[in-house]
């Protein structure tokens, strides 16, 4: 995992992110958030159960384009949830708006992830990422594509597993 916590690289990314969230486009179905100034953009809606363990919510912020290839999008985890480890063929990025979490590759020890931090995920890698058990957390993820893929699910991280990451 490569973690770049350039105060520069997290204020260019998130004023990229908020122009992108703030104009006029297609893809962007929701304004920027303006009834809860504790949060960056809404919550959005409900994830699938079959992608993610516990309470999680999405808020799409910008779709793949003829000019851009790949997904953005805001992910909320309630403490205690979490995603199914999965795969990217181009990689993503994850940037932590809000909490703390966990981000965990196959066969390497979890990372504590916080707010203001950005976590690079090679392209295959096969991980998962959510909350702490005692906190939300809430970040945005860039997913790229190939082809049509942006992700392959897998099984989803047990409890086990999931107990494991904050030893």
């Amino acid at each position: 995992m490569e973690r770049n916590t350039s105060s520069l690289a997290i204020i260019a990314a998130l004023g990229l992110l908020l122009g992108t969230a703030a104009c006029n486009c297609e893809q962007n179905q929701q304004p920027l958030n303006t009834t809860n100034t504790s949060s960056l953009f809404p919550k959005g809606n409900r994830a699938s159960d079959t992608l993610f363990v516990g309470e999680v919510h999405v808020q799409p912020l910008a779709a793949r384009d003829r000019n851009n290839d790949f997904a953005l999008g805001a992910v909320t985890f309630e403490p205690g949830a979490r995603t199914n480890w999965h795969t990217h063929p181009k990689g993503q990025v994850l940037i932590v708006t809000e909490g703390e979490g966990w981000y965990q590759e196959r066969g390497k020890a979890a990372q504590r992830i916080r707010r203001g931090e950005v976590v690079v995920v090679p392209e295959n890698t096969e991980h998962w990422h959510g909350a702490t058990a005692n906190t939300s957390l809430v970040h945005i993820a860039i997913s790229n594509y190939a082809g049509d893929v942006n992700a392959t699910w897998l099984a989803p991280v047990s409890d086990a597993e999931y107990a494991s990451a904050g030893q």
